[in-house]
């Protein structure tokens, strides 16, 4: 057991959860794991239904061939434009080189987190709805800012998706479900609790319908 205690109010977390993808091997204790698994269960859920099953996955093994799958998905949405990201253009823009090499790091290194949280909802794998799993999200999220109360890094990523049938098999997942991330968790080798970077939240909010904005009083 350990004595850790989070000390963080709710919106130092809320503003300091950026995606960390650098972490160490360390393992994490099994009580701040359900610690944190305890808080994600207290997450909104659709209808009150929790059909949600959290795995935990720490086996080798596992986490290599989920591994190897999470390449291939890599390659295909950012690896094979590397050149480009990293020269500065169109996708190098958005993305940004430094988000990208953090993520090229992750899809490398991804087996080495010691921990991963795969969520996974029920009766939903043959939705054709795009809000199908988005009662689940909120949940994720707390399970993330819980993760950072304990001075653990996250981020949600789901590149092995080309390989769903593969990771439900592996991992003995009902049919009938849907997973809906991979959440590598370990603590920090580099970077910093940092407030993300964000377009100004007067540039996205919109007072009564679409395009009324307002300026924030001080």
């Amino acid at each position: 057991m350990t004595n850790a205690t989070p000390e963080i109010s709710l919106f130092d977390a809320l503003h300091s959860t950026p995606a960390r993808r650098y972490l160490k091997p360390d393992p994490i204790p099994e009580d701040v794991l359900w610690a944190i698994l305890d808080a994600a269960i207290r997450g909104p859920s659709g209808g009150n239904t929790q059909g949600w099953g959290w795995v935990v996955v720490t086996d080798a093994d596992v986490k290599r061939q989920v591994a190897e799958w999470y390449r291939e998905g890599w390659e295909r949405a950012y690896g094979s434009r590397r050149d480009e990201i990293m020269s500065g253009g169109p996708a190098g823009q958005a993305l940004g080189v430094q988000n990208f090499l953090s993520a090229e790091h992750l899809s490398q290194h991804l087996e080495e987190a010691p921990v991963w949280v795969i969520p996974v909802l029920r009766g939903v794998a043959k939705s054709t709805s795009p809000r199908a799993g988005s009662s689940i999200y909120g949940a994720v999220q707390q399970l993330m800012l819980a993760a950072r109360a304990y001075g653990i890094g996250s981020t949600l990523t789901s590149l092995y998706l080309g390989h769903e049938d593969d990771v439900k098999a592996l991992l003995g997942i009902p049919e009938d479900a849907a997973t809906m991330a991979l959440i590598p968790l370990g603590y920090p080798a580099r970077g910093r609790w940092a407030q993300p970077k964000r377009r100004p939240v007067e540039e996205v909010v919109h007072w009564g319908r679409w395009g009324e904005q307002r300026a924030r009083e001080a």
